[in-house]
């Protein structure tokens, strides 16, 4: 069994190997060469914790496994990720122990990739202004992912907190991008490109306050009762997804579909609009909407091309098991 540590993630891996891997697990599902298993995922009573697995299956790339860990809260004021998990691979031929490989870096960095797929794909060509919704420890990613594929202007922030922007400022000077706070109706008008994301169980921006061509990609609701945009801006808009099942079940728009203004059948794969299966933008004054779920095999597809280079220079842990 190949063991690669947490921290050679960091040395292995970065922003274009995963936007690569992400891509092609989303073409890959919307051909259904690929496929995620039910997700587990489920507060434990302690510490105010989520805990989960979410697996799959990719035929493609052989990548079979899953990934366990969830939402610690309290981790940041123990100088933690909130976010901790690892990947086990398993050889799809045999079923033995493939590998074991730090998921937190991981998680923050295909996160990224799948909200800036959308991008890619979705974003009105002309989007000139980067509204960020949430100033996490993921928003530094999501920020830096993002750019690399409209040539963004500004970007504008709001946070339940305030005093936390500052890691918005940072990260867009660190990009050479000028930063201004503002609030959610400000946000909501400006904005070409809206990311949400938070842990949020109520909505934050509201469908009002989203005006003209926007893209908005939702990356912070995993699980049931999460909410960050009004069902009514869900509705409104033109809805992609990574996987629709767990999109109506425990992403964005299980709040839609329980109010009865969205169907199943209005969901599309993003993964369809990369094969050229459907429609992605249809004009600039859409609104489009990506429901980021997070699924299994983006887990597996990283954790596998980190396997990879690992091996290839020579930092992969060999152990018998």
């Amino acid at each position: 069994m190949i063991i690669v540590p947490e921290k050679e993630i960091a040395a292995l891996i970065g922003r274009a190997d995963c936007f690569d891997a992400v891509e092609k697990v989303f073409a890959a599902m919307a051909s259904k060469d690929a496929y995620n298993f039910p997700v587990i995922r489920e507060a434990i009573g302690h510490a105010d914790a989520l805990y989960g697995f979410k697996s799959g299956f990719d035929r493609t790339g052989l990548a079979l496994g899953l990934k366990s860990g969830g939402y610690w809260p309290g981790n940041e004021a123990k100088g933690l990720t909130n976010h901790q998990s690892m990947v086990i691979l398993f050889d799809a031929d045999t079923g033995k122990v493939k590998a074991l490989v730090g998921g937190n870096l991981l998680t923050a960095l295909r996160t990224a990739a799948a909200s800036s797929v959308s991008i890619k794909y979705l974003a009105p060509e002309n989007a000139k202004v980067l509204g960020m919704i949430g100033a996490g420890h993921q928003s530094a990613f999501q920020m830096r992912a993002a750019v690399e594929h409209r040539n963004f202007e500004k970007i504008i922030g709001w946070n339940h907190n305030p005093e936390r922007l500052g890691r918005l400022e940072d990260t867009a000077k660190e990009l050479g991008l000028p930063f201004e706070a503002v609030d959610l109706d400000r946000l909501g008008e400006q904005a070409d490109v809206i990311i949400t994301i938070t842990s949020s169980f109520s909505p934050l921006l509201m469908d009002a306050q989203v005006k003209g061509g926007t893209h908005i990609a939702c990356m912070g609701t995993d699980t049931k009762g999460k909410q960050e945009v009004e069902a009514a801006l869900v509705a409104r808009a033109t809805v992609f997804t990574d996987e629709i099942a767990q999109s109506i079940s425990i992403g964005e728009c299980q709040h839609a579909i329980g109010d009865g203004s969205l169907k199943e059948a209005d969901i599309r794969e993003l993964g369809a609009v990369i094969n050229g299966q459907t429609a992605g933008r249809t004009s600039q004054d859409e609104v489009t909407l990506f429901d980021g779920t997070g699924v299994g095999l983006q887990d597996l597809a990283v954790a596998s091309a980190v396997v990879d280079l690992a091996v290839k220079k020579g930092v992969a842990i060999e152990v018998d098991f």
